[in-house]
């Protein structure tokens, strides 16, 4: 989406135009709930704090500032709100005894030297390879990668500059490149 209409949403939003808050909906639900996700690893969490970013713009509309990033605003709201959920557990679980659970199956079986390598092996890895970066390096990663903002907007959601952002990708691209060349060389070569 180009960001004349995030504009054009904005401006509309501050004269409650409820076609242009569905029109956002629509538009940012979904990425947005992956970006919540990224954060509280639970999609309904994730859902509950995107319906309540969106139902706070509504009720903040008249304040909405359009000479603003409208996109960078909603992901700064979720990041925010995530982050809080995420504290907030932390909080609570640490208060609590820790339970020790059976894990189900057995989900971090190392491939077997006769597994053939195919994508979704390789996915695997690098799923878990980014959720090991640094929390910044894999957020600046993922909004920038994943769900396509500038690194002016990756820098507005994560109140950093945008050089600090272009650093963190670049530091964890260097990380993702190391992973691939201890895991599989011939990645690389092409």
């Amino acid at each position: 989406m180009n960001d004349v209409s995030f504009d054009e949403w904005c401006r509309r939003l501050t004269e409650s135009d409820r076609s242009a808050y569905e029109a956002v909906f629509r538009e940012m639900y979904e990425p947005l709930v992956r970006y919540a996700c990224s954060i509280t690893k639970s999609r309904a969490s994730a859902a509950d704090i995107v319906q309540d970013v969106f139902v706070r713009l509504w009720e903040s509309r008249s304040t909405l500032d359009p000479s603003q990033s409208l996109e960078a605003y909603l992901y700064r709201s979720v990041r925010n709100r995530a982050y809080n959920l995420h504290r907030n557990r932390r909080t609570r679980s640490d208060k609590q005894e820790d339970v020790q659970t059976e894990p189900v199956g057995n989900l971090s079986r190392p491939p077997s030297p006769d597994d053939a390598m195919d994508a979704r092996d390789l996915e695997r890895h690098l799923e878990a390879w980014i959720a090991e970066l640094p929390d910044r390096q894999r957020e600046a990663l993922e909004l920038s990668r994943f769900e396509g903002l500038s690194h002016e907007d990756v820098a507005e959601v994560m109140e950093i500059s945008p050089r600090t952002v272009n650093n963190h990708i670049v530091r964890a691209l260097r990380s993702l490149r190391e992973r691939i060349r201890s895991y599989e060389p011939s990645l690389l070569d092409a």
